[in-house]
């Protein structure tokens, strides 16, 4: 099968490159999907640059991608959850850096697998996994619920509009931080848009003069502003500061879970949870899909389509 493929760490995105590599086996209790289109996540190029070398091996050349939309072609043995046909969405991280989700093919243990939603394209399906899971364990971790007044750093980005859009539908109050250029956008999704920089948590303060509940950090190095708009009892978690630990807060990484997949597939059939796809590129358009997410500049997902 065709696939993108890195052949060692390396900060050249030049150095990925469309080849042939061997159809994944299907172990027992995996499903093996047909790719129809895969997220792209911050953390696919900060894996290649060496990044989470400390924390994950990895077996070159790698496939990268951790999200994946697709229909199931195979199942192993003893996995009654899917048959053949079935349409699947899956955060789709392996212990191992090595078989990821951009290329043709790709099997996935049954237990991080949840059905497709039918309402959702191919593209914006594969957008939802890990960063809507992120945001769903953030917010689950920092146990917002209605009533409650959340600000959410970098509100506007692939897991920070989950996070507004999760929120919102618990009957929270949201006020996001984004760049003047997304502010009506973090509107559309419900919250009230601040500017980040200088004077952040002033701005803040103006909207809730008695500090806010609950801060989700999606960005890092805010914990300076968090502290200073939190309320006193306030609960506060980051995806990319971990040292909020030290400060009463927690620090959040996703596992891959089925089960917390499906409860986002179940806030898309209820109408309360939409995903915008930035971009959409090929196989062979890894490099400049990476360069894309690194400019910190995306609204929203973007998707590689094999």
């Amino acid at each position: 099968m065709r696939a993108a493929t890195y052949p060692a760490y390396s900060t050249d995105l030049s150095t990925i490159q469309v080849t042939e590599v061997p159809d994944p086996k299907v172990f027992p209790g995996w499903v093996l999907i047909e790719v129809r289109a895969a997220g792209v996540n911050p953390v696919d190029w900060k894996a290649m640059t060496g990044g989470l070398d400390p924390l994950i091996d990895a077996v070159f050349p790698v496939i990268p991608g951790w999200d994946v939309a697709g229909v199931v072609t195979a199942v192993g043995i003893d996995t009654p959850e899917y048959q053949v046909g079935d349409e699947v969405i899956a955060y789709a991280r392996k212990d191992v850096l090595s078989a990821g989700s951009f290329a043709e093919q790709m099997a996935v243990p049954v237990t991080a697998v949840a059905r497709k939603p039918a309402s959702l394209t191919w593209e914006e399906a594969a957008g939802l996994p890990l960063a809507g899971g992120t945001a769903l364990r953030t917010l689950d971790r920092i146990e917002v619920s209605d009533g409650d007044t959340v600000l959410i750093h970098a509100a506007a980005g692939g897991v920070g509009s989950f996070g507004v859009q999760i929120a919102r539908a618990r009957g929270a109050r949201v006020i996001g931080t984004a760049s003047e250029r997304n502010h009506d956008y973090l509107r559309s999704l419900g919250a009230e848009p601040v500017t980040y920089g200088e004077g952040l948590a002033e701005r803040v303060r103006e909207l809730a003069p008695d500090g806010v509940d609950a801060v989700a950090d999606f960005v890092g190095g805010q914990l300076e502003t968090t502290l200073a708009v939190l309320r006193e009892g306030g609960r506060h978690a980051s995806i990319a500061d971990g040292t909020v630990a030290e400060h009463g807060g927690s620090a959040v990484w996703v596992r891959p879970d089925g089960h917390e997949t499906a409860r986002l597939v179940e806030l898309v059939d209820q109408g309360e949870l939409k995903v915008e796809v930035s971009a959409t590129y090929g196989l062979d358009q890894v490099a400049e899909a990476f360069a894309a997410s690194q400019s910190g500049k995306v609204r929203g997902k973007i998707i590689i389509v094999p």
